[in-house]
């Protein structure tokens, strides 16, 4: 199953491989080359297949817990001056995503939308320090009357060229359901209450939609 902002990048992919792979055996008289090139368009493809696909996930639905709103690996557990929306302090943690990761960004809690904000930025490594501040970005802020306001942030990386936000101010969401997608690698990072109970660990893998971050 692939996700919906895929769809016209692996058919135009699908498109161009079959092209060249027209092209190579028509021209590349060598064997070998061209039996190396056709193995290299097929992986290529294969890749881009990988990167926009969208599995189930069961997600325990659960107005106490935060899910990871992304695969990857916890890369940042720390408390910071969170001054976007909060203008307090807040326990921050990054989920980091590799290029093989899956890129689906899934609301970390069940709630109403109140904040929903796109930046313009730059595209500085994922790691970067500044990356939170000074990359492209969109920040969302669900609320629930159990958990609170919980705010998540994708941040584009250097590979990461467009991030999708389907968060609207008002909008009702579920746990788990899918809330945007940045393509080709980023973080996200989420801005918790000081009193929440922290589930993981640093460098610990994580799976969006499943994978308990923290709890009250």
């Amino acid at each position: 199953m692939f996700h919906k902002e895929g769809h016209k990048i692996v058919f135009v992919t699908l498109i161009i491989v079959v092209a060249l792979f027209l092209l190579t055996d028509s021209f590349v008289s060598i064997t070998w080359l061209s039996t190396l090139l056709m193995i290299v368009y097929l992986v290529f493809f294969i890749l881009i297949l990988q990167f926009f696909r969208n599995p189930k996930r069961l997600t325990h639905r659960n107005a106490e817990t935060v899910v990871s709103p992304v695969d990857g690996k916890v890369v940042v557990i720390e408390e910071v001056f969170e001054k976007e929306f909060f203008n307090e302090k807040r326990l921050q943690v990054s989920v980091f995503m590799s290029p093989i990761n899956v890129h689906v960004t899934r609301h970390p809690i069940g709630g109403n939308v109140i904040f929903s904000k796109y930046h313009k930025g730059k595209y500085l490594v994922a790691w970067h320090p500044k990356a939170s501040e000074e990359n492209e970005r969109t920040t969302v802020v669900v609320e629930n009357e159990t958990y609170g306001k919980v705010l998540y942030r994708q941040i584009a990386g250097a590979l990461a060229k467009r991030i999708v936000n389907y968060a609207k101010v008002d909008q009702t969401v579920l746990q788990g359901e899918d809330s945007g997608f940045i393509k080709f690698g980023s973080r996200v990072d989420l801005f918790l209450p000081l009193d929440t109970k922290i589930k993981v660990k640093l460098n610990q893998k994580v799976r969006g939609g499943e994978s308990i971050i923290a709890e009250k």
